[in-house]
């Protein structure tokens, strides 16, 4: 299928679409990184957050009016997005409101799926009238240019279209899996299936749902309504609306690829704690997949002003440094060694320490004397004198978490440390 590449026809239509960000759920498989927090609020790639890519391709694609539908202890997101998004005008049509489940529809209804998130904002969605609505997951880490996909979406003459991208067979079992014809309709949506069809003629990959969707309005409301009305519906996009739709409407799968190359392009769902550490090991790397050095593509975030990094001592066995890292402002490397590590704002590493292979989460401390090989410190932690911590990972189970591939997850928690309060 032709995607147009009339640009002022792109930028056309994306004036006339709404986009709504569906940053609600916890993220329960990130384990203690969400407990405090939103999947779409957890920290990546040194100093930014996951929601900031799907706020950014918005911006980036001349899409300014957003919607960020809110839930799960929502009030770190919330403050991210007022600090870092407000720079829109709104007397010009701009906006990123935030959309927290308030009991528009009924006095007792938290969202209770993606589907329902949605409907109980129908009246605010009547008010924007736009022409399109652009559906978004806020927990996929990528870049993406919006603009083609609605254009694409109205020169097929469909009623939906949802992002696609190939994954591997063995993972497919996550994700919403589908098959389409000559003319990329789909003729088979499942959600999550136990056993996942492969592509024809590849049979160790997949075609999943990215969890992009583009809907002609009236239509998106006529499926809301009618699911609402629907008893034994878990009020999902993905479980009951997708699928719903398939072979009684123009369906149209959407190949995310690389403009450049026409290639799979970058896509990571960080929905583990394994999927999550290499998604930040992958930036360390000479050429990542994933350029945020990328000045025609930026990623917007809030941050605050801070010092340049220090790294300070040059004497041996006590020698500021970091190798094959990134490292962001206001850190100090005080006489320690970092290597092939991801420090986030605000990092200490205090002298005769070594970090390897490690996500450091903003304003922890690392003590004097430390030793972590592959771990996950979360935000705040203040890491003992002495810490030894992914050198045996069967003494580490005894004070954290360690994952299935070997990351040792460490919270303030486990260390004692209470950040929050709650009685």
């Amino acid at each position: 299928m032709e995607r147009p590449q009339n640009e002022r026809f792109v930028s056309r239509l994306t004036r006339g679409t709404l986009a709504l960000i569906l940053a609600g759920g916890r993220g329960s498989r990130l384990k203690q990184l969400t407990t405090w927090r939103s999947k779409p609020s957890v920290p990546f790639g040194g100093k930014f957050r996951i929601i900031d890519f799907p706020l950014s391709n918005c911006m980036n694609s001349g899409i300014r009016r957003v919607g960020v539908l809110t839930q799960y202890k929502s009030h770190s997101l919330n403050l991210h997005v007022q600090k870092g998004w407000g720079f829109l005008r709104g007397e010009l049509g701009e906006f990123i409101e935030l959309l927290p489940a308030q009991q528009r529809i009924d006095e007792t209804s938290w969202y209770t799926g993606t589907a329902n998130a949605v409907f109980q904002n129908i009246d605010i969605i009547r008010n924007h009238n736009p022409r399109y609505v652009l559906l978004l997951a806020g927990d996929h880490i990528y870049k993406m240019d919006y603009g083609p996909m609605i254009a694409s979406h109205v020169s097929s003459g469909a009623d939906l279209t949802v992002g696609c991208i190939e994954v591997p067979l063995a993972e497919a079992s996550a994700f919403g899996v589908m098959s389409i014809d000559q003319d990329h309709r789909i003729t088979k949506f499942i959600e999550k299936p136990a056993n996942p069809e492969h592509m024809p003629g590849e049979p160790e990959l997949a075609l999943a749902s990215m969890g992009i969707y583009i809907f002609n309005t009236s239509l998106l409301y006529e499926l809301l309504i009618r699911d609402a009305d629907t008893p034994r519906s878990s009020h999902d996009f993905g479980k009951d609306i997708i699928p719903s739709t398939i072979g009684k409407y123009r369906v149209v799968a959407y190949p995310f690829r690389d403009p450049q190359t026409n290639m799979r392009a970058y896509w990571r769902d960080v929905g583990t704690i394994d999927a999550y550490w290499r998604a930040n090991m992958e930036l360390i790397g000479v050429t990542p997949e994933l350029n945020l050095y990328d000045q025609e593509w930026p990623i917007w975030t809030y941050q605050e002003q801070l010092p340049p990094a220090k790294f300070v001592f040059n004497d041996e066995g006590r020698r500021g440094l970091a190798i094959d890292s990134m490292v962001s402002g206001g850190c100090i490397i005080s006489g320690a060694a970092v290597r092939r590590s991801l420090l986030f704002s605000n990092v200490r590493v205090e002298s005769f320490s070594q970090v390897e292979d490690s996500v450091i989460l903003p304003n922890a401390t690392i003590g004097e004397r430390c030793r972590l090989r592959k771990v996950i410190v979360d935000k705040g932690c203040k890491i003992p004198d002495g810490t030894v911590a992914g050198e045996d990972l069967d003494a580490d189970r005894k004070r954290f978490d360690v994952s299935p591939d070997g990351v040792v997850v460490i919270t303030p928690e486990m260390l004692g440390q209470e950040l929050h309060h709650v009685r």
